[in-house]
């Protein structure tokens, strides 16, 4: 039994498919579930709940129907498992590319449905470190390259080499208790101003 429960959304249209997913989740231990039927304001809904987790499940879901979905998953940074009772290669792809963290095709037991929500959980979770570190790391190179333009700013109006540059660069930071990165934006902000 988690020690605290998630609050979970369930989005489906039938009332009998969502009874069987929310018995399932309480069966499991799960007791913060909601569930929504209508699919108008869908999103404006699921913030207005803000879960922990989304579960959507379509019947015969139509092009439209999925690429709403997909608009779903890509805006909240959430968990989202998604049942569908028949699927195709090109709308399995495209769920995994929309951020669905699991695509279960004709798999609606409730017996399954804790494994499920486990595997989406920590699926998401994976995915959302390796996007953080993906940011990271373009944040870092990004700052790098502004800290290459201005330390080539700096060397060619001081007649400084490189390392000299550098060190004036990380020096004024710490005097002005910045990030060098800053320094080096202001740097490049002002050469431009002065062209």
């Amino acid at each position: 039994m988690p020690d605290k429960s998630p609050k979970i959304v369930i989005v489906d249209e039938s009332p009998i498919r969502a009874a069987i997913l929310e018995e399932g989740l309480r069966e499991a231990g799960y007791g913060d579930v909601h569930h929504i039927r209508e699919m108008q304001n869908l999103l404006a809904r699921i913030y207005q709940l803000d879960p922990e987790v989304i579960l959507i499940d379509l019947e015969n879901p139509s092009r439209d129907v999925l690429e709403q979905m997909f608009q779903v998953s890509r805006a909240v940074r959430r968990p989202v498992a998604m049942f569908v009772d028949q699927s195709d290669a090109e709308s399995a792809r495209a769920s995994v590319d929309a951020g669905v963290s699991s695509y279960i095709v004709d798999g609606l037991k409730k017996e399954r449905i804790k494994p499920i929500l486990d595997l989406c959980i920590s699926r998401f979770n994976a995915f959302s470190k390796l996007q953080d570190e993906l940011e990271r790391t373009k944040s870092a190179l990004e700052e790098r390259k502004i800290i290459d333009r201005a330390k080539g700013i700096v060397m060619k109006l001081k007649g400084l080499n490189e390392e000299e540059a550098y060190v004036l660069l990380r020096s004024t930071a710490m005097r002005e208790k910045k990030k060098i990165g800053e320094i080096a934006q202001s740097i490049i902000t002002a050469a431009e101003l002065l062209k």
